[in-house]
């Protein structure tokens, strides 16, 4: 016979009403768990709610903290054109085109910039584009431009970091084979920078983004000075390339519309991020939207400019994109030659435009989140995407981003060039819906000056949609279609996860007051469900006491005959007389049946309530869960539906460690619910 722990009738220095009161030193002393340690080390230590801080930004320092992402893809724009363009075969030719696709690209940047101009005036609390198309389209359109933005975030991510691992390699060559190992840190450092609660300070922000547009001012402006006073510029000869690739780009062939189209869609990468001013306008100081849109025609022009003047030296020099090194990177070797300060400035350049780039995939760990969370609180994303995490962040989305956007990089091995046609789709979708979305406030509010806003936002809206589609035409055998079916897809899904939680709040809610002051039923029935007689059972005794039912029980589901027999001996020895033990033979092991025919025969009356104690030992360790089944979770799951019966969970947390010790042990009794599971 076991040496199983004895259960004793109260007594006076036992009192029947619930185990003795905890030491005061076991009630304010709660330790704390291996994951709570790591993460104080790992992110610092949690922060309180009223530590949510919100700091307004003058337009220098806004400039930095949202045009980041923006002003970063003049760094692969012109190199995107120009693949697409060489990689065709039409030779020297593609020279020719790069500036006019530039120049089509500026044009469709200059229309966004006046839309959202109209965009941040209307929507100066932030004017993104799923609110701006859930305010005035309707829910539906909202989640199609939530989604589209959500993928966009997720590519912000991927490319910049991929993008800036090729501005590194492209200094030391030596680094090429570890491109994605490079790009997964970056994404790590970033991630853990925000799971700590770094705010978006304009230090951070203002020394990367202004040391990019410094480093292209004066690249292009020497550049523009060599061509007009230094003797002109040499043009890169093919000895300096990879032989085979640039001969193979060299190659003739005719020019058509589709090519042009192809490289025109692959610039589009140049506009993405202009969103972000119009999302972050509470941000800036009073006049918030006048700044806002200040700095947003100072970021396009910026941009602008950038664009034009690598496009014009990648024409003049006759830039290939090869393997190994970017065109940024051709283009300042170049214009700056091989000398000394010649090769400092190379390296500036470089690491400033590795460093922006980098920097600009922060704009995705930011939006990302806050987006997941708008669209999680109107129930069309799981709800733990609302929640703040240890340094008041949306913890749940940034690391749900951070592994989105890794496997992408490991998936594509970090190429900028094979995410690029992944990245355009959802950036013009959600543009398009957004400029849809004002174009129908003014004709709903028609506010003063609506017909030029109309104006403005229709041919936004239409040039937008168009470029979508010569995206989704031109792009699609490169990748695009995966977009173009995913869209959807996670469409609905989400619609489908709003559907389950409106079910949910629907049951939930419905006659709610008269559940909760039904007349009681007669008769409370408890019944503890005994494995064997050990401090966990014993915890469910105990507890079942406290409850003073009318009837209380044992129950044993005999899987085993011989167990079943000795427990049947063992119980008869306890001083326990007045809690029958029911043994109920189970041959076929269908220990859930079993339990649900007990619970219905003692509810079969209609007057009596019936609560059930499932003994549940805790564990410290995960690895000790794994050790030992789960019954209990799927008897509780099988009495879910059965009328007036109630099931509990009654914990016994283990206090020794596995060398023995025994620690510190808070003991919780059961914990009431609102459901008819509790634990």
């Amino acid at each position: 016979m076991s040496t199983s722990p004895r259960m004793t009738a109260p007594t006076e220095s036992q009192p029947a009403s619930g185990p003795a009161p905890l030491p005061p030193s076991s009630r304010t002393r709660i330790p704390e768990s291996r994951t709570f340690r790591f993460k104080n080390r790992l992110l610092g230590r949690p922060l309180n709610t009223d530590q949510l801080e919100h700091e307004r930004l003058g337009n220098p320092t806004a400039l930095a903290v949202f045009a980041s992402d923006n002003l970063s893809s003049a760094a692969y724009a012109t190199e995107e054109i120009l693949h697409t363009l060489l990689l065709a075969g039409i030779g020297i030719v593609a020279f020719q085109y790069v500036l006019p696709i530039t120049f089509a690209m500026i044009a469709v940047l200059i229309i966004l910039i006046l839309s959202y101009r109209q965009t941040i005036k209307a929507y100066p609390s932030a004017g993104g584009a799923y609110i701006v198309t859930k305010d005035n389209l309707g829910v539906l359109p909202a989640q199609v431009a939530g989604v589209s933005l959500l993928t966009d975030y997720i590519l912000v991510v991927a490319v910049s970091v991929s993008a800036g691992t090729a501005a590194l390699y492209s200094v030391f060559s030596e680094l090429y084979p570890y491109r994605v190992l490079i790009a997964l840190g970056f994404i790590a450092i970033i991630a853990i920078g925000n799971l700590r609660g770094v705010k978006e300070s304009g230090r951070i922000f203002a020394v990367p983004t202004y040391a990019f547009v410094v480093a292209m001012a004066m690249m292009i402006g020497y550049g523009l000075y060599k061509a007009g006073f230094g003797g002109g510029l040499n043009e890169i000869t093919i000895d300096e390339m990879n032989p085979e690739q640039a001969h193979e780009a060299l190659g003739m062939s005719a020019v058509g519309w589709f090519l042009v189209l192809h490289a025109f869609a692959s610039g589009g990468a140049a506009v993405t991020g202009v969103e972000a001013i119009s999302n972050g306008v509470p941000a800036f100081r009073e006049p918030s939207w006048k700044n806002a849109a200040k700095t947003l025609v100072i970021m396009g022009t910026m941009l602008g400019l950038m664009f034009i003047g690598i496009s014009w030296l990648a024409s003049e020099l006759h830039t290939i994109p090869v393997t190994g090194k970017t065109v940024i990177a051709q283009i300042a070797e170049a214009v700056y030659g091989s000398s000394g300060l010649g090769r400092v400035m190379f390296v500036f350049t470089q690491f400033a435009t590795m460093l922006i780039l980098v920097l600009a995939a922060n704009t995705g760990f930011a939006d990302f989140p806050r987006l997941a969370s708008f669209q999680a609180e109107d129930s069309f994303m799981p709800r733990q995407l609302t929640k703040r995490g240890h340094r008041l962040v949306y913890s749940n989305g940034i690391l749900a981003l951070a592994g989105i956007a890794a496997a992408l990089v490991i998936i594509l091995s970090a190429s900028v060039s094979k995410l690029i046609p992944l990245y355009a789709i959802g950036v013009f979708l959600s543009f398009t819906l957004s400029q849809l979305g004002m174009a129908r406030r003014h004709l709903r509010i028609k506010e003063p000056g609506w017909k030029v806003g109309l104006l403005i936002n229709g041919t936004g809206a239409i040039v937008t949609a168009v470029v979508t589609l010569v995206i989704s035409a031109t792009k699609f055998l490169d990748g695009a279609w995966v977009i173009i079916a995913m869209i959807p897809i996670f469409v609905w899904v989400v619609v489908r996860l709003n559907h389950q939680y409106e079910a949910e709040k629907a049951e939930l809610e419905e006659d709610a007051t008269l559940a909760a002051t039904a007349p009681i039923l007669k008769r409370h029935a408890v019944i503890v469900l005994l494995a064997k007689i050990d401090r966990t059972s014993a915890r469910a005794i105990q507890y079942a006491r406290t409850l003073n039912p009318d009837r209380l029980s044992a129950v044993h589901i005999a899987v085993d005959e011989q167990h079943a027999e000795e427990l049947s001996k063992e119980w008869s020895t306890l001083p326990l007389k007045q809690i029958p033990l029911d043994v109920r033979e189970c041959p076929d092991r269908r220990i859930n049946r079993t339990v649900l025919e007990v619970v219905s025969e003692m509810a079969a009356d209609g007057d009596t309530e019936v609560t059930i104690l499932i003994p549940r030992r805790e564990y410290r360790s995960a690895w000790h869960r794994l050790l030992h089944d789960r019954t209990a979770d799927g008897i509780a799951k099988a009495l879910g539906d059965v009328p007036h019966a109630n099931v509990t969970f009654v914990p016994y947390h283990l206090t020794r460690t596995s060398k023995g010790q025994r620690i510190h042990k808070v003991e919780h009794g059961a914990m009431s619910g609102t459901s008819g599971i509790h634990h």
